[in-house]
Formats: C-alpha cells, sequence, structure tokens
C-alpha cells in the first residue's frame, strides 16, 4: 500500500499549483480520499476529501472556493487544484487513503507561496 504526492513547489502569491498523489496496493475506488497540510510549529489540519466519484467534495473554510480536489479512479490518482494561493497555504502537503483495512499516509510534498 503506497500513496506518493508529487507537483510541490514555490509559487507567488496569487498563483495556481495542482499537486497529485498516486495510490497503489489497494483497491483506490473504494476508498475515501484527503488533503491535509502541516505549516511548521502547527498541528497537521484537513483541507480536503472526496469519497468517491459523483459524490460532492468537502472543504476546510480556509480554501473552500479556492481549492479542488478531484480522483481519477481509472489511474488511481488524487489531485488538488490550489489557485488563489496566499503565503499562509505554504506546508507539507500530505494525501491520506482511509476505508477499512486501508489508512495510509504519504511522504508529503512542500508547497511554499512566497514572493
Amino acid at each position: 500500500v503506497q500513496l506518493v504526492e508529487s507537483g510541490g513547489g514555490l509559487v507567488q502569491p496569487g498563483g495556481s499549483l495542482r499537486i497529485s498523489c498516486a495510490a497503489s496496493g489497494f483497491t483506490f475506488s473504494r476508498v475515501v480520499m484527503s488533503w491535509h497540510r502541516q505549516a511548521p510549529g502547527k498541528e497537521r489540519e484537513l483541507v480536503a476529501y472526496i469519497s468517491s466519484i459523483g459524490v460532492s467534495p468537502n472543504y476546510a473554510n480556509s480554501v473552500k472556493g479556492r481549492f479542488t480536489i478531484s480522483r481519477d479512479d481509472a489511474k488511481n490518482t488524487v489531485y488538488l487544484q490550489m489557485n488563489s494561493l496566499k503565503p499562509e497555504d505554504t506546508a507539507v502537503y500530505y494525501c491520506h487513503a482511509a476505508g477499512p483495512p486501508v489508512d495510509t499516509w504519504g511522504q508529503g510534498t512542500q508547497v511554499t507561496v512566497s514572493s
């Protein structure tokens, strides 16, 4: 069971970035996929989650209207499209898969929003 994030990097305030999480080793379509983030000195927080295609995703208030989570079950991949990025979005972003017996975290990808 493995999750591998990619796509992080440095972006200017107001910019956009899409990060991805590729899954393997389990039946991807059966699990809830989510993105979390952890900034230096802060606790890890839930950013967004999606249960299955066709079901409305859920977002933290801090990212609602700016971030979009989506999943491609054919590619075993979940995405996070981040628009109108702010310096306070700077964090390590982790994907998570949940659905018995799966409970797995990726290694994280750094997103830095700075001019």
